[in-house]
């Protein structure tokens, strides 16, 4: 048995995990759990990335002495910037800030959505890295490295510099055919080529830790940082527990990421128009999927009022409760991405729809997980379509996968079974890409059915009147 270190932060929360893998057995621990809380100072929103960085140090000693390996993943877009010395050039900004308001349609006016889409692959997105470097471009004269937050974090662990492939991929500044860093498009954007640093594959090793890292928490300094699929959504579908490729799925938590797994991107109009992405998975694979808001609507409408995890249960009792499509939105309107109230912003888009506002907490709720099954049939769907693929069985993986309305609905939503579970899904796809580094799984299909032999999953088959969710989708808006 060996046991691996996961690093897994999440928009609203991090921990640090400890995995121990051998034959057969695949066992994970969480040893220390934080909050991940964004800060605005100055009319701008951070990211506390030092407070993050000293939770890390504190979980890694946690952890303790034996491990064969750390892996960091975590959200995707965002970066921090070092000078030539090494140094961090201010906190890094959170990709909800509004510094980038408008930004993305100048950029798309610039150059075009054909060109963009067809060298990227990319959703368009008003947060995606090569906005926001375009946003403060004029102010990188003092930048030399650009690194996404898993690369910051472990070159604080190592010392050494680099971009793991599958967050690099989210950038929008990655050529999706040569998986390069595209040069031509650095030149028409006016950014620096020196910014992007040499790229990684998910399992190669980054390097031994500092040594005053190793004095700090207690490890011995040669265990090394392990490059992961450090984008989180990569981690979480390479612990997928599929049995062969006729699947869809959906990571979900803040956000829902839904698609499909291909040996290949998909390019061209109908993509680009549907706002499908296509980013880059372990073993040369390509993640084709659309982001759908997700649990962000029921988060900031718990923060609306005063709830917390722990009201969570009975909130959505009630909202089971509550008659199915009363009233349903499209999750993904622009007026639910910013921080704010949002059961009034609801009220207000079903208001613009001609639909009666949901009154209550419950109604709220309720309206939501309609809405997000709704999304998550639409999406499921066009991944399908676009693609070309056979999907037989949705796997939702993630938090999202303890909701067991929002599992039953999107089964009922799409007429097709979902397996739910693994909950952990993002530190287990972490681990395991660790443990086949280290020569303990052989390939993607036995990391794979290590998870389905070793992880509690759930199936929900499908049922309800399928013309119903017809009708609620074009209320909604979406297909």
């Amino acid at each position: 048995m060996n046991t691996f270190a996961a690093v897994d932060l999440g928009a609203s929360s991090g921990r640090v995990m400890a995995a121990r893998v051998g034959d057969g057995a695949l066992e994970l621990t969480e040893v220390r759990r934080f909050p991940n809380r964004p800060v605005r100072a100055a009319g701008t929103l951070h990211w506390n990335i030092l407070g993050l960085y000293g939770e890390i140090l504190d979980g890694l000693k946690a952890a303790g002495p034996g491990l064969t390996s750390i892996g960091i993943d975590s959200w995707a877009v965002d970066y921090g910037l070092l000078d030539r010395s090494g140094a961090l050039l201010g906190n890094p900004v959170h990709y909800r800030d509004g510094r980038t308001d408008g930004v993305m349609e100048r950029v798309r006016a610039e150059l075009g959505d054909a060109y963009l889409y067809d060298v990227a692959g990319l959703q368009f997105l008003p947060f995606n890295t090569v906005y926001q470097l375009v946003a403060e471009r004029d102010g990188l004269d003092r930048a030399h490295t650009l690194l996404m937050i898993p690369d910051l974090l472990a070159y604080w662990l190592t010392g050494r510099t680099g971009a793991e492939l599958t967050n690099a991929s989210t950038t929008g500044l990655l050529d999706v055919r040569t998986r390069t860093w595209s040069a031509a498009l650095l030149e028409r954007l006016g950014l620096p080529r020196r910014l992007l640093p040499e790229l990684r594959e998910p399992g190669e090793v980054i390097g031994p830790l500092r040594p005053d890292v190793a004095t700090e928490t207690g490890l011995p300094g040669d265990v090394p940082v392990t490059a992961v699929a450090s984008h989180d959504t990569a981690s979480a579908v390479a612990a997928v527990p599929a049995r062969g490729e006729d699947f869809a799925y959906i990571s979900c938590g803040t956000w829902s990421l839904v698609g499909v797994e291909l040996p290949g991107p998909v390019l061209g109009e109908e993509g680009r128009t549907a706002n499908f992405t296509n980013e880059a998975g372990i073993d040369g694979t390509v993640r084709y999927l659309r982001n759908v808001m997700g649990l962000w609507l029921l988060q900031e409408s718990q923060r609306a009022w005063g709830l917390g995890p722990s009201d969570l249960p009975a909130l959505l009792e009630a909202a089971a409760g509550v008659p199915a499509f009363q009233a349903v939105v499209d999750p993904d309107a622009p007026e639910f991405l910013p921080p704010g109230d949002m059961p009034a912003r609801i009220a207000e888009r079903c208001r613009a729809t001609g639909q009666r506002p949901p009154a209550t907490p419950p109604e709220v709720v309720r309206c939501i997980m309609d809405s997000l099954a709704l999304g998550h049939r639409a999406a499921v769907r066009e991944a399908a379509r676009l693609s070309g693929r056979r999907v037989e069985v949705v796997h939702l993986v993630g938090g999202g996968s303890r909701n067991e309305l929002l599992c039953r609905l999107t089964a009922d939503a799409c007429g097709l079974p979902v397996v739910a579970g693994p909950v952990e899904a993002t530190a287990l796809g972490n681990v395991l890409v660790q443990a086949r580094a280290f020569g303990v799984v052989k390939d993607l299909a036995e990391m794979r059915g290590l998870v389905a032999a070793t992880q509690p999953l759930r199936r929900y088959e499908p049922g309800g009147d399928p013309a119903a969710w017809d009708d609620a989708a074009a209320r909604a808006g979406l297909r």
